[in-house]
């Protein structure tokens, strides 16, 4: 099932505490907010040039998002009443166990902190040109955290001491990273063409993907125990099990502007309120899948 966004250009999504699912809409300025049944409902940002990224919930019920190129990181309500931080160049966004928000700074290196009390802190990223990517939260009272360009995994405690984990395969650029239901990190390399698996005692595992040059973008955790990520060259998502089992699943063609039936361009995911996967198309359009 597609839900079309009119003009639109889907790249994060989140599902929030009330069962809406918000979305940020890249390179229009915008960011949405979809009850299933409904009509999305868009709020303009002002400017509108910023590129909002990556969005997530966070404590009160509020979304959290991150506008990359604009330097903000924003609150927004239910009602649309938006709470601004400026930051540099931020991508991945999460909430943390201390009821902080905990942000990436992708081109500046640095892992940000922004505290209930809307303090601001920020970590420098020991690897130089590392470029961290999305964060999540770890099973261990930390953070934890992709670097694109460094080719490892990081680790940040809440009193910001970071450890670096490298990757076994060269090049393998990962991106998207999240809490698996085993209790370890899980997350892709989009240059590898890999799902990756990492512990907390740093032990990493790789699983090759059928189609190595499919560049999966973004992970969760998905219904039945397994995880779910976005193949975006392929126009897949695919499903792993905690044993390595991979599946594909092909995404519904998205009606072009002129009428033809084109690719989806996959990128964010999320559990939605029916329990089914919500896939952000970039070529305007969410997907239930299921």
């Amino acid at each position: 099932m597609l839900t079309m966004i009119e003009a639109g250009a889907p790249y994060g999504i989140a599902t929030a505490a009330d069962g809406a699912i918000w979305f940020t809409l890249a390179h229009q300025g915008c960011v949405g907010r979809l009850v299933p049944g409904e009509e999305p409902v868009i709020h303009r940002l002002d400017p509108a040039d910023g590129l909002p990224t990556v969005i997530t919930p966070g404590p009160g019920g509020a979304m959290w998002f991150t506008e990359y190129k604009g330097g903000r990181i924003s609150r927004i309500t239910t009602d649309g009443q938006l709470t601004v931080h400026e930051a540099t160049t931020p991508y991945g966004i999460t909430a943390g166990p201390d009821g902080a928000m905990w942000f990436t700074q992708i081109e500046a290196g640095k892992i940000g902190r922004i505290g209930a009390d809307g303090a601001l802190t920020a970590f420098e990223v020991p690897v130089e040109g590392g470029m961290p990517s999305f964060i999540t939260a770890g099973p261990d009272d930390a953070l934890w955290f992709t670097l694109n360009q460094g080719n490892a995994i990081g680790r940040i405690s809440l009193a910001g001491e970071i450890t670096v984990h490298p990757l076994p395969t060269e090049g393998a650029a990962p991106v998207g990273i999240t809490l698996g239901p085993d209790d370890a990190l899980w997350f892709v390399e989009i240059g590898a063409g890999q799902v990756g698996r990492i512990d907390t005692t740093g032990k990493i595992t790789e699983h090759p993907l059928p189609d190595r040059a499919a560049r999966p973008h973004a992970i969760i955790t998905g219904p039945g125990g397994a995880l779910w990520f976005t193949q975006w060259a392929a126009d897949r998502v695919g499903r792993i099990t905690v044993d390595g089992t991979i599946e594909e699943h092909a995404l519904p063609s998205v009606p072009g502007r002129d009428g033809d039936q084109g690719k989806g361009e996959p990128h964010g995911l999320t559990v939605g309120p029916d329990g089914a996967v919500w896939v952000a198309l970039e070529a305007g359009a969410l997907a239930r899948l299921g």
